[in-house]
């Protein structure tokens, strides 16, 4: 009985020098881009050739990274764990003062994904969130899906969840108005360390050519209004030699 044979694609994975918390997957074989698509799909972000990250806001990389290996092997693609994440997957550990201490650990781990999901949609611009709001223990949102639905949010990171849901922002941002009245602020709350250490996590590994060439200048374009005022002189000149039909008169 013959067996399916292993496609040309190996992915390798890691924790992250610099963010243990996160895990690094790196890819080789002529099949890699297979087994990067599958990598997408389950929470791994390219931030260089053939190396992907994943960092989330709820700390669950390694499980999350045992999952996504288990489905990289039932699609035929080899997969190495170093002995470094395989002692951060077995390692037993849970949320101090969690608020919900009546869920399990697999039930705390349905909570924190979602979180990670809302926390996804706002950081991909499917979720766009209009205002935000301090209510004396966190930070309450309200915003709007681009498929129309608008949501008010509660809490923070791991702990973020959808509080209620209006069929049109006009209405969503009325209730959110009435019950936050004085401390509402436009746009998205400020980052927060959970959060900003997820995007150093993939930033950090961004790698720059070595034999790329000197860096262009930058333009920046600015309204009209903002821009320097230019030597208005020297462009006349310059126009005038260019344009030997033109002259300049003195009114």
């Amino acid at each position: 009985m013959s067996t399916t044979p292993h496609l040309d694609a190996h992915v390798r994975l890691d924790t992250h020098p610099h963010h243990p918390g996160a895990v690094v997957a790196t890819l080789t074989g002529t099949a890699r881009h297979i087994a990067q698509a599958h990598l997408s799909m389950r929470g791994f972000e390219s931030v260089a050739a053939d190396t992907l990250v994943m960092a989330r806001i709820d700390r669950e990389e390694p499980y999350w990274a045992e999952r996504t290996a288990e489905a990289l092997t039932a699609e035929r693609i080899s997969v190495e764990i170093t002995p470094t994440l395989r002692e951060a997957i077995n390692e037993e550990w849970t949320w101090p003062d969690y608020p919900m201490s009546w869920c399990t650990r697999s039930e705390i781990r349905e909570v924190s994904n979602e979180a990670q999901k809302i926390h996804d949609d706002i950081r991909h611009g499917r979720l766009i969130i209009h205002a935000h709001a301090h209510d004396g223990s966190t930070t309450k949102a309200v915003g709007t899906y681009r498929d129309g639905k608008s949501v008010v949010l509660h809490g923070e990171n791991h702990l973020r969840t959808m509080e209620s849901y209006f069929h049109e922002t006009a209405a969503a941002l009325a209730a959110f108005d009435r019950v936050h009245r004085g401390t509402v602020r436009s746009g998205p709350p400020p980052q927060t360390d959970v959060e900003r250490q997820a995007d150093e996590a993939r930033s950090t590994l961004t790698t720059v050519p070595v034999e790329a060439g000197p860096a262009l200048p930058r333009i920046e374009t600015v309204p009209a209004y903002a821009a320097d005022p230019a030597d208005h002189d020297a462009v006349l000149e310059a126009f005038v030699h260019e344009h030997g039909d033109w002259a300049k008169w003195r009114t």
